[in-house]
């Protein structure tokens, strides 16, 4: 029986770690300053919507904190507590930015339904000023963190907080618009609601996804059947059983296995593991590789085993 490892990638993609601290920093920055506009100018206006745009606006500043924190925990070093580093970190923080929105939009759907039974008089004007300056900010916020959100989990998630602030900042607008010329004040609450439903559908898929990563499940693109069938074409192969496959972030893949191979010698085995490391690397994107190997050692060959 013999053991190989390896790690298989040697660069890995940092987009996150791209996203500079001053880019960071003006995003927060921008959304503080536009967080106490928006609620003094939805107090002053008597705008629902308004001040659920500051809260969200808010949330945005404490995800960017909470991503960066995550970005510069990711950076830390291995050691013997945590053997793995802290590459969890940044899947935390995307699960807790997303709840967080999710949390918030439930607490304004009942605002929202009080204001729907007594409405109030609303000052549309201020109302469309305002939200115009909160979309301005979030906009700047969205192409400052763009390139991060494509690699990184925890940035989409920030990213994903801006987004939908602009959104609900182009509704508020048009809320105003018709409060200012018609007088339709039901229509703030309504988009409220609107707003509300469109970020609980997208921050649930960040949660979903996350989730599934800290569960360790198998990425969804990759089938272990496939995976088998591909070592089995190897010669040296007669099977493959207990496999594990799954996410350490975002970005990092690990797989380990039993492998029976015909008797042979263990420096014979290193041969084999390369195959195996290079058909996993170039058909998978595996990037971090465990396999145990063995010559009729266990009784159970099942492909999947909770031993």
């Amino acid at each position: 029986m013999s053991h190989n490892h390896t790690h298989i990638n040697g660069h890995h993609q940092h987009n996150a770690e791209d996203i500079s601290t001053t880019r960071l920093f003006i995003t927060m920055s921008l959304n503080f300053i536009i967080t106490i506009a928006e609620l003094i100018g939805g107090i002053l206006s008597g705008s629902l919507a308004l001040i659920s745009d500051a809260l969200h606006n808010f949330s945005d500043g404490i995800a960017i904190i909470i991503s960066y924190i995550a970005i510069r925990l990711n950076k830390k070093p291995v050691n013997k507590n945590f053997t793995f580093g802290f590459k969890r970190a940044e899947i935390i923080a995307a699960v807790f930015n997303a709840s967080v929105l999710i949390g918030i939009s439930l607490y304004l759907f009942i605002e929202s339904y009080n204001r729907f039974v007594s409405p109030e008089p609303i000052e549309g004007g201020l109302m469309i000023i305002v939200a115009s300056i909160g979309l301005l900010a979030n906009v700047i916020g969205t192409l400052l963190l763009q390139k991060g959100a494509k690699g990184s989990m925890n940035i989409r998630a920030a990213y994903l907080h801006l987004m939908s602030d602009a959104v609900s900042s182009v509704a508020v607008i048009i809320g105003g618009l018709f409060i200012y010329f018609y007088n339709v004040y039901w229509i703030d609450p309504v988009l409220t609601v609107l707003i509300s439903l469109y970020i609980i559908k997208a921050s649930y898929s960040i949660v979903k996804e996350a989730t599934k990563v800290l569960m360790m499940a198998a990425p969804e693109n990759l089938s272990i059947n496939e995976i088998e069938k591909g070592i089995l074409e190897l010669d040296e192969i007669q099977n493959i059983h207990h496999v594990h496959l799954w996410r350490v972030n975002d970005k990092e893949i690990h797989f380990e296995a039993h492998i029976n191979v015909e008797d042979m010698m263990v420096s014979n085995t290193e041969m084999v593991s390369e195959k195996i490391e290079k058909l996993l690397r170039n058909n998978f994107n595996i990037s971090h590789v465990t396999l145990q190997f063995e010559c009729n050692k266990c009784d159970d060959v099942e492909l999947i085993n909770g031993h």
